[in-house]
């Protein structure tokens, strides 16, 4: 068996995978499945259809994509079309675009085309790469609705169906333009049906009941439903410290590659101003960044040019990022969900990390939720004198000149701190 324990003990030359698809597991450096592909691959490769939970970073996007690979390769398309014979379904941008770059690499001994579809960007590129005839269509709701009701595509030839991060899409208000085009689609029956989530809530079991055909359901239990790996704190802090704190911590932490999360892009802003008033590099991510700048960004970040990413919760969900050392919750989120997908952000595939928890005055009692939902309570730290820096003013955020942080659109009104803007 693997040395590494967050892997199994199954290999994936064992499996009925194609030669093609072994050839490029093998040069990723891919020997043994996750617990999720064991469970699920030798299933969905015999055409079962699949409702699976795991914890986030446990490899649920390989697993659906060799699956719907394997599936297409072996099974010969209905007649020819420029149609697409598989689609995939993810809640977001960033989703979709690690999606299809894990799929490109997944798939490069393959002949199998691709295209990915989702807002914010390059409209009539994707529209005309879809045009051209691909196999797989990976993307998010609303744009891959807009373009089917153009007659873009149709899903008449689809032989595998999958729905990523399907808690998600209801979190999202996304069920109903879901189940408009799982109606396009041929009958469950006549497709491989894979639907991934965090959680196997009772809203997402009916939606596979409805829609599937009669999945098997897979639960990978661990004693925690955070990474083990994640090593926990949470300090208790006057709403006045937390800046102080913060910036103390990445200065004493070896916190080369941390995400900051906070619940409203208003607070995203105060932080970034004190980390750059304090000579820490950062950059905002959050909703109304446009999608070109937010993939410069996320590249900047994983590349090392970028150490600190100051994000709301469209950064929890989706983001692959290796070797993220910290995530520092600034704020306590309202949904404990929320706070397992964020600190998930670090201690991926088997590696290890630090998830540090600011409990203020204001949202301290969102803690008492978490630990319940996470069936453990978080390490307590106290905050003394000395764990608090001297700091330097914050940097002035100048909304209409070239100073004003990268994102920032002339005009644009800041965020009032809903729960829906937040996403």
């Amino acid at each position: 068996m693997s040395e590494e324990k967050h892997l199994s003990d199954i290999k994936f030359d064992q499996l009925e995978l194609r030669d093609e698809l072994l050839q490029s597991i093998k040069e990723a450096g891919f020997t043994y499945c996750t617990p999720i592909q064991a469970e699920t691959l030798p299933l969905a490769l015999k055409g079962k259809d699949i409702a699976g939970q795991a914890q986030t970073g446990t490899g649920k996007t390989a697993a659906f994509l060799l699956a719907t690979f394997n599936h297409l390769l072996t099974h010969e398309p209905k007649k020819q079309s420029k149609n697409p014979r598989a689609f995939i379904l993810a809640p977001t941008r960033e989703l979709a675009i690690q999606i299809h770059h894990d799929a490109i690499q997944l798939a490069k001994h393959t002949d199998l085309r691709f295209a990915v579809a989702y807002g914010g960007t390059g409209y009539e590129q994707q529209r005309k790469q879809i045009q051209d005839g691909i196999d797989v269509l990976i993307g998010t709701p609303g744009r891959l609705i807009d373009y089917f009701k153009q007659h873009v595509y149709r899903l008449q030839d689809i032989q595998v169906m999958v729905v990523d991060e399907a808690d998600r899409m209801f979190d999202l208000g996304f069920i109903t333009d879901i189940r408009y085009l799982f109606r396009k689609m041929p009958k469950p029956e006549e497709r491989l049906n894979l639907l991934f989530s965090a959680t196997l809530s009772f809203k997402v079991t009916e939606l596979a009941y409805e829609h599937m055909n009669q999945p098997e359901k897979i639960k990978i239990e661990t004693e925690k439903v955070t990474a083990d790996k994640v090593i926990q704190t949470v300090y208790y802090t006057a709403n006045n410290e937390k800046i102080p704190l913060l910036i103390n911590l990445i200065k004493s932490h070896d916190s080369s590659r941390s995400i900051i999360f906070a619940n409203t892009k208003r607070t995203v802003e105060k932080i970034w101003s004190f980390l750059e008033g304090n000579e820490i590099q950062s950059a905002i991510l959050s909703g109304d960044v446009p999608q070109t700048k937010r993939q410069s960004l996320l590249k900047r970040f994983q590349d090392g040019e970028l150490p600190i990413l100051v994000a709301t919760d469209v950064a929890a969900r989706g983001l692959h990022i290796p070797g993220v050392s910290h995530v520092f919750n600034f704020d306590l989120p309202q949904d404990p969900e929320d706070y397992v997908h964020r600190i998930g952000r670090t201690a991926r595939a088997g590696e290890s990390g630090d998830a540090i928890s600011f409990a203020c005055e204001d949202l301290a009692y969102y803690l008492p939720d978490i630990e319940e939902f996470i069936k453990h309570k978080i390490e307590r730290s106290d905050v003394s004198v000395d764990l608090l820096a001297e700091i330097k003013p914050a940097k002035r955020i100048q909304r209409h000149n070239k100073s004003r942080p990268p994102h920032h659109k002339k005009g644009r009104q800041g965020n009032k701190g809903s729960y829906q803007n937040r996403r």
